[in-house]
């Protein structure tokens, strides 16, 4: 194969978005329709869908977030920007009292 028909594959190579991965799986998983089936309703390689599903299923999940997973990822993101917040808030406290030594030091 030459360089220039590696680079034509490169090109034609197609990248989808998580959601429509999640999708497709979801599809695959719920419906019971068959991977062939599937590929073949959205226009993608069957080998693509196959390996999506198979990786979902190695993972042990079903292609989606449960209610539990997605409880906990909202838990976190509330937290993390609190404690944004709240370094913000001890970053500020902390140049107070630099100011407030400098001062007392003279």
């Amino acid at each position: 194969m030459t360089a220039g028909e590696v680079e034509s594959l490169a090109e034609k190579r197609q990248s989808y978005d998580a959601e429509f991965r999640e999708g497709a799986v979801r599809i695959v998983t719920e419906t019971g329709k068959t991977i062939t089936q599937v590929a073949a309703d959205l226009g993608i390689k069957e080998t693509t869908l196959g390996s999506w599903v198979a990786r979902v299923r190695r993972a042990g999940g079903d292609g989606t977030l449960g209610e539990l997973e997605r409880e906990e990822l909202v838990r976190l993101r509330r937290e993390s920007v609190e404690n944004r917040k709240r370094i913000k808030e001890v970053e500020m406290e902390r140049d107070v009292f630099k100011r407030a030594m400098a001062l007392w030091v003279k």
